[in-house]
């Protein structure tokens, strides 16, 4: 697929991607971004230059495409995300989501920083992600139906079964301790209550986080595969003592983020090999 698009950095989009054909990227959340700097033969190229995808402002979110070889399969990683809570539309959110798409992506990672909420989730650690339950109250599929994408998707089986059994086997052949769990998605920019914390167990949910579901949504919307891992990076409000920082959040995405890249390097490795 041509871009044509005048910038720089989307000519290298067009080039990586005639060249490559990638299938797979992966979005890296709150101080996650290793994963980017280990591609051989790196192009980087800022949001800004693509038109529609929203730079971030929060720390610990790069705010770029990053186009290269791992495991010596091509991939695109998407170092940094939009948040909802920044005052973005949802469908700028997902914007992302929906240009990896139009250039031919059909398995998406994503990962993100999240709360433990489940007692035997001791941070740092990672969580594969089994569900999620959106309560963002927001739905970038709002509006006309965009070419390609389902007006009422099936969010049965939001996370690909197969791609999960290949996390598993990963973390085992490893001896990384990998979670499974249900991830809830709210609006933030608060972090939240212990009253909150309590109603979010009791809907189900074994962590908590302020991104992701909207992207998964608007993925299966557009028939792409999902694979969601957590770092979880603290316990949520009223299970600890301690008060809550975005810089703890980050420190500890950087303990957990080594463990997470290789997890992410071994599910490539099998997709390399398909």
């Amino acid at each position: 697929m041509h871009l044509h698009h005048a910038s720089g950095g989307a000519r290298a989009v067009d080039e990586f991607v005639a060249a490559h054909r990638p299938r797979v990227a992966i979005v890296a959340g709150s101080g996650l971004h290793g994963l980017a700097d280990a591609l051989d033969h790196a192009v980087h190229v800022p949001f800004s230059d693509l038109p529609g995808i929203p730079s971030p402002t929060v720390a610990g979110h790069g705010g770029e495409l990053v186009c290269g070889m791992l495991e010596s399969l091509p991939v695109i990683v998407q170092r940094g995300r939009a948040h909802l809570y920044e005052g973005h539309a949802p469908e700028a959110v997902v914007e992302s989501v929906r240009f990896l798409a139009a250039i031919g992506v059909d398995t998406l990672i994503v990962t993100n920083a999240a709360g433990a909420l489940r007692t035997a989730l001791r941070p740092p650690t990672l969580m594969l992600i089994a569900d999620h339950v959106n309560l963002t109250f927001r739905s970038a599929l709002g509006g006309a139906v965009r070419e390609g994408e389902e007006r009422f998707p099936d969010m049965s089986a939001p996370y690909d079964a197969a791609l999960r059994a290949r996390a598993r086997q990963v973390a085992r052949t490893l001896g990384i301790a990998l979670e499974e769990g249900v991830y809830a998605g709210v609006l933030g920019p608060s972090y939240e209550t212990p009253a909150e914390i309590r109603m979010l167990a009791r809907f189900g949910a074994d962590a908590v986080g302020m991104s992701t579901v909207n992207e998964v949504i608007a993925a299966r919307a557009l028939g792409l595969r999902v694979l969601g891992i957590s770092a979880i990076t603290n316990v949520a409000a009223g299970l600890s003592p301690s008060r809550l920082s975005h810089g703890d959040v980050l420190r500890a995405g950087e303990r957990v983020s080594s463990n997470l890249e290789r997890v992410v390097r071994g599910v490539v490795r099998t997709l390399a090999g398909t």
